[in-house]
C-alpha cells in the first residue's frame, strides 16, 4: 500500500515535469487522479515558467539559438519535417518495431496499433522524421519509469507542444516494459513517452494507454542514469519548462550524467 501511494505521488509530479505545461500540455506522465486540481495548478505554474523562459530564449541572438540546437544533433534547420506536425500523419502498420539506440546500448520496442491507434500513429510518424534522435531520458525514477520525448531543439518543442492527439482507450496495462505517452490530462498527448520499470497498473485508470512494449534490451532501460530523480521543482532533476525553452544545451550544462538516445529507427 505504501509503495502504491508513493508511486501515485511520484506520478503527480509528472504533471509538473513531464512534457511541459498544457498551454501545450505538460505531457506529464502519471498523475494522481484525486489530485486533478493540484495538477492543473502545477501545470499553470509550469506554463508561466515556460513562457518566461521562451521569451528569454527568443531574445537571444540567432547564433545562441543555433548553439543550443546544435547540442541536439538533429537540427530543425537540417530537417524541415520536424517543423511540420500536420504533415506527419501516416497511418502506422498494425505492428512494427523501433530500435532505440542510446548512450547505454540498444533496446527494441514493439508497437501494436490495435492497443492504441492514435498513439501508435503518432509514434510511427515521430520516429520516421527522426524526432527521437539525440534526446534525453530526462526523468528517470528508480522503480517507477523512464520518461523522454522533449526535443533538444527549442524551435521543435515550440511547435510540437500544441500538436496534441486525442486519447485512446486503455486496452493494456502499464506493466514492466510497457511504453505509454505522457499526458497532462484528457486529450493532451504530444511527443513524450515513458517506459514502466515495474507494474504501474494504477496508471491504467488515469488514461495512460500503452502503445507497445520493450521486447529486447530491457536491461539497457534499467541501466539509464537515475541519479537526478524527480524533476524540479519537487526534485533535483531537470525543469521541464527550461528544457522546453533551452533544449539540450540546458541539460548538457547542468545535468551532464543524463543518458540520451542516439539513432532511433523503425526496423520492422
Amino acid at each position: 500500500m505504501i509503495r502504491t501511494l508513493l508511486a501515485l505521488l511520484i506520478a503527480l509530479n509528472l504533471a509538473v515535469g513531464c512534457d511541459s505545461p498544457p498551454e501545450p500540455r505538460v505531457d506529464s506522465t502519471p498523475a494522481e487522479s484525486e489530485a486533478a486540481s493540484a495538477e492543473e495548478a502545477a501545470e499553470e505554474t509550469a506554463e508561466e515558467a515556460t513562457e518566461e523562459a521562451t521569451e528569454a530564449s527568443d531574445d537571444q541572438p540567432a547564433a545562441d539559438t543555433n548553439a543550443q540546437a546544435g547540442a541536439s544533433g538533429d537540427l530543425a534547420a537540417n530537417n524541415a519535417a520536424l517543423l511540420h506536425p500536420d504533415a506527419a500523419n501516416e497511418e502506422a502498420p498494425e505492428t512494427f518495431k523501433i530500435n532505440f539506440g542510446t548512450t547505454k546500448g540498444d533496446f527494441v520496442v514493439e508497437v501494436t496499433r490495435e492497443w492504441a491507434p492514435r498513439g501508435a500513429d503518432r509514434l510511427y510518424n515521430l520516429v520516421k522524421i527522426g524526432y527521437y534522435d539525440n534526446i534525453a531520458f530526462f526523468r528517470v525514477i528508480d522503480g517507477f519509469m523512464a520518461q523522454f520525448g522533449i526535443h533538444g531543439d527549442p524551435r521543435v518543442n515550440q511547435i510540437w507542444r500544441d500538436a496534441r492527439i486525442s486519447d485512446d482507450e486503455v486496452k493494456q496495462s502499464n506493466e514492466r516494459g510497457y511504453v505509454s505517452f505522457a499526458t497532462a490530462g484528457p486529450n493532451t498527448r504530444t511527443t513524450q513517452l515513458f517506459i514502466n520499470f515495474g507494474n504501474n497498473a494504477q496508471l491504467d485508470s488515469m488514461g495512460f494507454a500503452p502503445v507497445g512494449r520493450v521486447v529486447e534490451g530491457m536491461d539497457i532501460v534499467d541501466s539509464l542514469y537515475k541519479g537526478y530523480g524527480e524533476g524540479a521543482p519537487r526534485g533535483r532533476g531537470p525543469d521541464q519548462g527550461r528544457l522546453q525553452a533551452q533544449g539540450n544545451a540546458y541539460l548538457k550544462a547542468e545535468f551532464p550524467e543524463l543518458d540520451y538516445t542516439t539513432e532511433v529507427r523503425i526496423v520492422e
